[in-house]
């Protein structure tokens, strides 16, 4: 079909080596925490100028392939007028969208949430396909617990993210399926693999069920590394051999691609684990970052809402995208960043 060779094409475009995916999706409020961080109130005109500065900065498209937006976000224009759909396609970077509408506590099950936004969600993939959006991302969040997550929860968000690839595939976008398993708790690296092998392989199972065409599909996934309160933190080395234990546990090869969360580590430290990864040598998928915190958090830090520091933070996010460019080729050396943190 037309259409799929369409999504092939996006596929290949996103995975293209040596390039990222920039997850600049998050919600007003989400967006307002990160302006917080820098004391900027959460006003619209802030966040406009903070994506503007993201979107406008100069040779960001060497690595960058594609940018996740927010729904205000794609709607949203430049001070010139220009629409930040257009911003990103005239430098050659595709645009994609988040379609879910949050979590919703999961009744019965204490402490687990599922995803809302299948409501309406084919009416507006053709709104966002006319804005420009190519690809789009739906996250699942799967908490570890002493008693979660439970195989109903994984499997009740198996099956809306299976409903909205499928429905996104309908319509001629490329769906990013995203079963976040959190960073947050006190677990070990042991347990994290235990449960991400189980939510990836619960996910493709139900995929396949669906008829959802795999090769015209990303795979957005946690690391898998210790929670961030437990006391033995995972080397990159554990964590790289740990992740690609359970992709190739979980994971069918016909998969188009597979790209990681940074999920709250600090901006050096996901770069590199990404690094350790990839030295980890060729595998079945293309790999590479969808990063969101630790791409942003830089440039924020060095802009300060200050328009004197804009060219400089532009100046940091490019620095940024640039060392992870590196480390999805194995070719980043820590030593020699002094910029990233």
């Amino acid at each position: 079909m037309k259409r799929n060779a369409k999504m092939y094409e996006t596929v290949a475009a996103l995975m293209t080596p040596g390039k990222g995916i920039l997850a600049a999706d998050e919600s007003n409020n989400t967006a307002g925490k990160r302006l917080e961080m820098v004391h900027l109130p959460n006003k619209p005109e802030n966040r406009q100028d903070f994506r503007e500065l993201l979107f406008t900065a100069p040779e960001i498209e060497k690595y960058l392939s594609g940018v996740i937006m927010y729904d205000s976000s794609i709607k949203n224009f430049t001070d010139d007028g220009t629409p930040f759909p257009d911003v990103l396609l005239a430098k050659g970077i595709l645009p994609g969208i988040k379609v879910d509408m949050g979590t919703k506590e999961l009744d019965g099950f204490r402490g687990e949430v599922v995803t809302q936004g299948l409501d309406n969600l084919e009416e507006r993939f053709n709104e966002y396909y006319d804005l420009g959006a190519r690809f789009a991302k739906w996250r699942a969040v799967i908490l570890i617990d002493d008693d979660t997550p439970t195989d109903e929860a994984i499997e009740i968000n198996a099956v809306m993210l299976a409903r909205y690839a499928q429905i996104a595939q309908r319509v001629g976008i490329v769906p990013i399926v995203e079963p976040e398993v959190l960073f947050a708790g006190d677990h070990d690296i042991i347990r994290a693999e235990m449960v991400t092998t189980k939510t990836l392989h619960i996910l493709f199972q139900t995929l396949m069920k669906y008829k959802i065409d795999l090769s015209a599909l990303i795979l957005k996934t946690s690391m898998v590394l210790a929670g961030d309160m437990n006391t033995e933190q995972s080397s990159s080395s554990q964590v790289a051999n740990a992740t690609l234990r359970t992709f190739h546990m979980s994971v069918p090869h016909e998969v188009g691609g597979i790209v990681f969360l940074s999920g709250g580590q600090i901006p050096k430290r996901a770069t590199e684990n990404l690094n350790a990864i990839a030295q980890m040598g060729s595998q079945p998928w293309p790999i590479t970052f969808s990063y969101s915190r630790a791409i942003e958090e830089p440039f924020l830090t060095t802009w300060q809402g200050k328009p004197e520091n804009a060219k400089e933070a532009q100046k940091m996010l490019l620095h940024v995208c640039q060392m992870n460019s590196l480390a999805q080729q194995g070719k980043y050396d820590a030593s020699k960043d002094s910029n990233l943190k």
